[in-house]
């Protein structure tokens, strides 16, 4: 009973992965560019989400910087057609820029995260569950549930996955491609913003440095589930919340992150293409 609830447990938190992975995901798929800044974009949504706590009592508020790193940051340097490598050292340099503006305005310590909703617990056997732990699983599930039928039943999914499948022929037809990308950019960033408040919510504290640790993990998901799967990127930002909530339960807190990369390089050395397999635009 006791490993049933620490799967519970890594449940919660690979959900919020798993949001972080289907933003690299999006990126990647319609750019074929790993968007280095995008933990940094979740660090950013979760001090936004602490603001609006602070000034309305409650509520979650979603940042879309991305779109705007995408404009100042990538575009310029994919119009000049330079080495591949060019966009995506660009977003390690805005990552950096975003860090330090949130380190200058909130400064750099650890930051508590105050939850509005009285913390309600529910035994369910030898399994216990919390409010903010449901309602973090539930506003996890429903993102996916509502991504997963934007991209295949609305006129705007359906075109940014034409533009992932070829720029050239989705322009040709008439699909506003810059658009699309600046939207794609947009959905990213509101999934990370969502997960930093989730987290926020989680373990009651965000800093100005939590995006590193969470977007490496968040790309390790993508990279297990397969590059530019969105399922895949669902199932393995999962499998790595669960690996390091049972490493910590059963061994040290202090190997949480070996055991979850150790899951991630096996299976990559016997299936380096990831659980779904990689493919070449978003796959839904």
């Amino acid at each position: 009973m006791v490993l049933i609830q620490q799967i519970v447990n890594g449940v919660m938190l690979g959900s919020s992965y798993s949001l972080i992975a289907i933003g690299y995901t999006l990126v990647f798929g319609v750019l074929h560019l790993v968007h280095l800044a995008h933990g940094e974009v979740f660090m950013v949504g979760a001090f936004i989400g602490l603001q609006a706590v602070l000034l309305t009592g409650g509520g979650v508020a979603v940042a879309l910087p991305a779109a705007a790193i995408y404009l100042l940051a990538i575009k310029p340097i994919r119009a000049r057609k330079g080495h591949y490598l060019a966009p995506m050292i660009s977003t390690i340099g805005a990552g950096v820029v975003l860090q330090e503006i949130a380190t200058r305005s909130f400064g750099g310590e650890q930051v508590g995260f105050p939850v509005a909703m009285d913390s309600q617990i529910w035994h369910f056997g030898g399994i216990t569950l919390t409010s903010v732990q449901l309602v973090i699983l539930a506003v996890s599930l429903g993102l996916m549930l509502a991504l997963h039928l934007f991209v295949t039943l609305t006129r705007v999914g359906m075109a940014m996955r034409a533009t992932a499948e070829s720029m050239t022929i989705s322009h040709t037809l008439g699909i506003r491609s810059e658009r699309i990308i600046i939207l794609t950019f947009a959905i990213a960033s509101a999934l990370a913003g969502v997960a930093g408040v989730l987290v926020g919510m989680s373990f009651n504290s965000i800093s100005p440095y939590m995006g590193v640790d969470m977007g490496i993990k968040g790309l390790a998901a993508m990279l297990l589930g397969g590059l530019g799967n969105v399922y895949g990127a669902m199932l393995g930002g999962l499998v790595i919340g669960i690996v390091e909530v049972i490493s910590v339960a059963y061994l040290a807190s202090s190997y949480r992150d070996a055991f979850a990369f150790f899951v991630i390089i096996a299976v990559l050395l016997f299936r380096p293409r990831g659980i779904f397999g990689s493919t070449a635009h978003v796959e839904a």
